[in-house]
């Protein structure tokens, strides 16, 4: 059975940043992914119209632009297009992120490989050697460093990322029930970090570029880091109830979403008329 990789692209707020995310996708070679899907969060931009006009450019790959029926933040995202990827029968799911920070050109070279049918879990890192966090100060990259450390030896497993905007996770990972209780916040990655290491999932980390330019964070730093320690410590000390706790702030039976934009690809000889037209185009100019 052939590999089906959904990409899906969580987005909030992200109207300047998701046009350059959805070119990005231009560059892959053709058949490499099979669906793009759009996951919009509410944004209060125009982020949805960004999205719209992006996809319109896919010549090759069906895409959807989607708007999650409620806030579910990050998270909750993930388990839109987890529980979409699940019910399509797409065996694997890859994560990028809408405000293009990461580079999806960084991964294809492993999916291309086949490597990602290795593993169960393929993390892009910030933080290992080789990779590129542009933008990040000295104290972000220490605080990291910290924070990987507290996890692998909570976890008993080398962390190298506690969760990055660019991953691949095969059909196990995204069919655990499990992760229905994880929180639906920013700490979602955490979780399910720790749900792969507690699963013996076969998980590797690659290094990935990260650049901060016109982003805006919705990270609240210190807040954010009293509640990721709060994590450790009750894994640590009741790993026993740790999967069957409740740890979201509000439990749903569901993740839904509303289907905004359905892009269908030109036909294959449209696609190759076009192309031929470009080309052309680009020799007469």
């Amino acid at each position: 059975m052939r590999d089906r990789l959904l990409v899906f692209i969580p987005c909030y707020n992200c109207e300047r940043q998701i046009p350059r995310v959805l070119r990005q996708l231009e560059a892959l070679p053709e058949g490499l992914v099979d669906e793009v899907l759009v996951v919009d969060n509410g944004s209060r931009d125009g982020t949805v119209e960004a999205a719209r006009q992006g996809v319109a450019r896919l010549q090759t790959l069906p895409a959807k632009v989607v708007r999650n029926s409620e806030n579910y933040n990050l998270g909750g995202s993930h388990k839109s297009a987890f529980a979409y990827a699940a019910e399509h029968g797409f065996s694997h799911v890859v994560v990028l992120h809408g405000d293009d920070q990461g580079r999806i050109a960084d991964l294809a070279p492993l999916l291309q490989a086949g490597e990602h049918r290795r593993w169960d879990a393929c993390l892009g890192s910030r933080f290992m050697k080789g990779a590129q966090p542009i933008g990040y100060s000295r104290f972000r990259l220490f605080g990291n460093h910290v924070f990987n450390l507290i996890f692998s030896v909570v976890s008993g497993t080398r962390v190298q990322d506690l969760g990055s905007g660019l991953n691949v996770f095969a059909r196990p990972v995204f069919t655990d029930p499990a992760l229905l209780r994880c929180a639906d916040d920013l700490r979602f990655n955490v979780f399910l970090l720790l749900r792969l290491i507690y699963a013996e999932r076969r998980i590797m980390f690659f290094p990935i570029s990260w650049r901060e330019e016109d982003q805006v964070s919705n990270v609240r730093i210190v807040s954010q880091a009293l509640r990721t320690l709060k994590i450790a410590s009750d894994y640590l000390l009741r790993r026993a109830r740790f999967w069957t706790d409740e740890h979201r702030d509000t439990p749903r039976s569901a993740y839904t979403f509303e289907v905004l934009v359905d892009h269908a690809p030109a036909a294959p000889g449209l696609q190759s008329l076009t192309r031929r037209a470009a080309v052309a185009a680009m020799q007469r100019a």
